[in-house]
């Protein structure tokens, strides 16, 4: 048992700044290195080990037996879990469905939804009449939408009768779901509900519902909530005269209080939102109840321990006991961030609630590491380390004298485990959700002993649940979820009281084995390219500097071709976002050296051809290994020359790796020869070959990855190169090519030309062409097009990626957050300048309002400046030209501008804006 809670000295700021370096290094630290040193400290004796299973096994057998007489929403989700086709189509279901107003979506999402999964072998599997009667009707609704469809007769017959039944009845169970989560819909109910589980020594922690604030009103509406709950909560607790630590408590979502909770915005974050926090905590200092930060993504966590410092050493919080935080064991860094809040509590004269959470966001956390290409996971990938991680959080919170440990969970050997080791005492307490647990915690608190327990209650209306509900969905349908697996009738208890220190220690520490690491998340084809973590301040301040020392002389680029011609020239390149900044200079290629430089890609082409697939996939992917080891530099060159945002940039040279090593690993499996079918006796193969010089023309939009894209797919076919990127951005163009020489592509196979559109014409011109590949305007493929059919002899192809009007459709269903979220990147960031932008929203009139609002109100909150900043979200479009050009579109529509936002001075930059289409008939059915 850990020892009693003594008194410590106070730790000095110095050792604070140490437990933070020791919380940064264990963010995405190897998953082994964690969790070895944990299981070994965490090793029972025999005689506790026995007492926790003893305990242990009839809390399982306690909760077994509830959960066979639990209600409806239990039954349901072990009925349907979200392994299952059909747990999905509930959990869309509710996800959605209470979100939709109008009738005619919320069919066609029933229609949708029920319309897939295998109802009919769910019939008769519950002991449940409700359950069997839900699966019948749900089976009998999709067999009437196969036989009929919407226009066939079954169908009339549901449009007409069934769908306002089936409409109502999947309302009522969705909302029956949400019911079986919160505990009220405003805190006023909540405070009703509460009386009952407070009278029977429950204590409670309210928890405002909300997604994550977008706008600034949206912000000021969620600190409003706070403010009226702290003061309605502050009456409920005097009338009980509770001391703080069994005081109600109000649990506090930063994210809701500012609509850029981000880690590169910190330094507006502390300004704007650490005044708003301190005022809640005064608030809840005055009231005399507990204040607990929430946890959020692993993102997010530095900037979160940031601010609770500052709220700790205020002076006007001094001597209060109610100031808490969430800790997520399923995060690597989880006990070194015990070990500061214990250094932190220390050195403040206080004992900090801590409430120990396993973690909500786990799949959200795995998921973005693999997309980002981040070096390792910041959580566990197996359930039994999560475990072992939260067992040891509980011993050093056990231990402290500085935390008041509270532990949130619905694991019974969890449970019993952390029994067993505060035998004799009472300074801790459990929590569960509300709707969840009572099996586990009544049974507990009869039995006596003076067993603290705390219900962490949800308070909100179902537009605010959704979110909520969805999480508490996925954690308790997940396979291996301690709650599924107690209502899978066929799993075992012994499988349930697992030790998990045991199955840590026989896997050696090691990960999950299905859930490769980011760098290895495409197996054996190809390794991912990797990325940069910008939420890691020391990663990301250290990447600032060093991009700051490629800029600061200037660039040199030019045609790669053995001896220049008279009609070479020389022009100066300019700072995107600072027009009067002289970067470098460009040297373009006349229509002598386009003519060289394709005459020498032939002469060199077939000795290239013939070397094979292999030995060019082997060059590619040197290429690939050399720009990673470039990045710095070529991140340096996106920034300054095409104007592109740091997190732009980091995308910018991960695409063009994933480029080279995608057309390696595509060449070596198709260029391989195929064996043909033929009389016996004789053998016939195929085998692909290049077709001679491609003449290689990319945008300036993505001046590195389309570039590289063209080249290294062209390449690798056999072909040899003619490369002629966009007059904007020759210097990036340049330094590719170079890295592709170092990696093995003969000088010969590969040539840069550098010039505007003339030079791309007389490239294309050129009848010795055996392909196009371009990435542009449609008005310049069409011109490219004319020109191919023009000459004599084979047309050659052309492969040709051009723009479009790219729309958005939103209908009810849709998430508003989610929308904005998806909007404000595909239509605002990299300054709107991708060819897959958005252009155009389409909202569905009901919830058009509310959408826009949010879009308006996220936009208001862009940051436009300097691209090299961190903090900055919009730079300059591409040059003057292009600025002319959307200010010219604006102009035109100058009538129907709906929103708008001011553009700095000083360089080529143009300020989001939301032009109203009411020239758009409205579509109806």
């Amino acid at each position: 048992m850990p020892a009693a809670p003594q008194t410590n000295a106070a730790t000095p700021a110095v050792d604070l700044e140490r437990l933070l370096a020791a919380v940064d290094a264990d963010y995405r630290r190897a998953e082994r290195d964690i969790l070895l040193p944990l299981a070994a400290g965490l090793r029972s004796p025999l005689g506790e080990r026995a007492r926790i299973l003893a305990a242990a096994r009839p809390m399982v057998e306690a909760m077994r037996a509830a959960a066979r007489e639990g209600g409806a929403v239990a039954k349901l989700l072990g009925e349907y879990p979200i392994s299952s086709a059909e747990g999905v189509v509930l959990l869309a279901l509710a996800e959605a469905f209470l979100r939709i107003p109008d009738s005619a979506t919320a069919d066609r999402l029933i229609r949708d939804k029920l319309g897939s999964g295998e109802w009919s072998r769910h019939i008769g599997a519950s002991d449940s009449l409700l359950i069997n009667a839900s699966a019948v009707a749900l089976s009998m609704t999709r067999s009437w939408l196969a036989a009929g469809g919407e226009e066939g007769l079954f169908g009339k017959l549901v449009a007409r009768l069934g769908e306002p039944v089936v409409r109502q009845a999947v309302r009522s169970a969705m909302r029956l779901i949400g019911e079986q989560f919160i505990l009220g819909r405003d805190i006023d109910e909540a405070l009703r509900h509460a009386r009952v589980p407070a009278a029977s020594g429950f204590r409670l922690s309210f928890d405002m519902l909300g997604e994550g604030a977008r706008t600034k009103s949206d912000a000021k509406k969620y600190l409003d909530a706070y403010e009226s709950a702290i003061a309605a909560i502050a009456g409920w607790a005097r009338g009980g005269g509770n001391e703080i630590a069994a005081a109600p408590s109000i649990s506090i979502k930063l994210s809701a209080l500012h609509p850029r909770y981000e880690p590169t915005q910190e330094g507006r974050v502390r300004r704007e939102l650490g005044p708003a926090l301190l005022d809640l905590a005064r608030l809840a200092k005055e009231a005399g109840i507990g204040f607990t930060m929430d946890a959020e993504e692993a993102e997010r966590l530095r900037l979160s321990l940031d601010l609770f410092a500052g709220l700790a050493a205020d002076r006007s919080l001094a001597g209060w006991e109610g100031l808490g935080l969430a800790v997520q064991a399923y995060q690597k860094r989880a006990v070194s961030v015990l070990r500061w809040v214990e250094a932190l509590g220390a050195g403040s004269g206080r004992r900090i609630f801590v409430r120990l959470v396993k973690g909500a966001y786990w799949d959200y956390e795995i998921k973005r590491s693999q997309e980002r290409g981040f070096a390792d996971y910041p959580v566990f990938t197996r359930k039994a380390a999560t475990d072992v991680s939260y067992l040891a959080c509980a011993r050093l919170m056990l231990g402290s004298a500085h935390i008041y440990p509270a532990f949130a969970t619905h694991n019974a050997l969890t449970v019993a485990t952390i029994h067993e080791w505060t035998r004799g005492r009472a300074d801790f307490e459990f929590q569960r959700l509300h709707g969840m647990g009572e099996g586990l915690y009544e049974p507990l608190r009869a039995a006596g002993g003076g067993l603290n327990c705390r219900i962490y209650a949800p308070v909100g209306g179902h537009t605010e649940l959704l979110s909520y509900l969805t999480r508490r969905l996925l954690e308790n349908g997940a396979n291996s979820s301690f709650v599924h697996l107690l209502q899978d009738r066929d799993t075992p208890i012994e499988s349930l009281l697992a030790d998990p220190v045991r199955l840590v220690e026989e896997a050696g520490g090691a990960p999950h084995p299905r859930i490769p690491l980011p760098a290895d998340l495409y197996g054996e084809e190809r390794k991912n390219s990797t990325g940069i973590d910008l939420s890691d301040a020391r990663t990301a301040d250290e990447l600032v500097v060093r991009m700051a020392a490629h800029w600061s002389a200037p660039w040199h680029a030019a045609s790669l071709i053995d001896g220049l011609e008279s009609g070479d020239t020389v022009v100066p390149l300019f700072d995107p976002a600072r027009r009067d900044r002289n970067i470098g200079e460009a040297r373009t290629a006349g229509p002598e050296s386009i003519a060289r430089a394709v005459a020498s890609a032939r002469a060199a082409q077939p000795e290239w051809d013939a070397a094979g697939a292999a030995a060019r996939a082997g060059c590619l992917r040197r290429a690939a290994d050399l720009m990673e080891e470039s990045r710095d530099e070529l991140m340096a060159i996106a920034v300054r020359e095409a104007g592109k945002t740091i997190p732009d940039a980091i995308g910018e040279v991960r695409e063009a790796v994933d480029f080279l090593r995608y057309y390696a690993a595509r060449a070596e499996r198709d260029f391989a020869p195929t064996p043909l079918p033929g009389p016996t006796g004789e053998s016939n193969q195929i085998a692909l070959a290049g077709r001679g010089v491609f003449a290689c023309i990319s945008p300036w939009n993505f001046p590195l990855s389309i570039f590289t894209g063209q080249v290294a797919a062209a390449l690798v076919a056999g072909n040899a190169v003619v490369a002629k990127p966009a007059p904007q951005t020759p210097v990036m163009a340049h330094r590719a090519v170079k890295i592709l020489h170092r990696a093995g592509v003969p000088a010969n196979v590969l040539h840069l030309v550098l010039g505007d559109g003339a030079a791309g014409a007389a490239l294309v011109a050129d009848a010795r062409i055996g392909g196009v590949a371009f990435t542009g305007s449609t008005a310049s493929a069409k011109k490219i097009a004319r020109s191919l059919v023009a000459g004599d002899g084979p047309i050659p192809p052309l492969i040709a990626e051009t723009g479009g009007q790219n729309a958005m459709i939103v209908d009810s269903s849709a998430l508003p957050e989610q929308v904005t979220d998806d909007l404000i990147a595909s239509a605002f960031l990299s300054a709107g300048q991708r060819c897959s932008a958005a252009r155009i929203l389409f909202v569905q009139d009901v919830v058009a309002d509310r959408t826009l609002e949010m879009l308006f109100g996220a936009m208001d909150e862009l940051t436009l400046g300097d691209p090299g900043e961190l903090a900055t979200d919009v730079g300059p479009v591409i040059d003057q030209a292009a600025q002319s050009r959307l200010a010219r579109h604006v102009e035109a529509h100058r009538g129907r501008v709906l929103h708008r936002l001011s553009a700095p001075e000083g360089g080529w930059f143009f300020a989001p804006v939301a032009i109203g289409l009411d020239d758009v008939a409205v579509l109806r059915e």
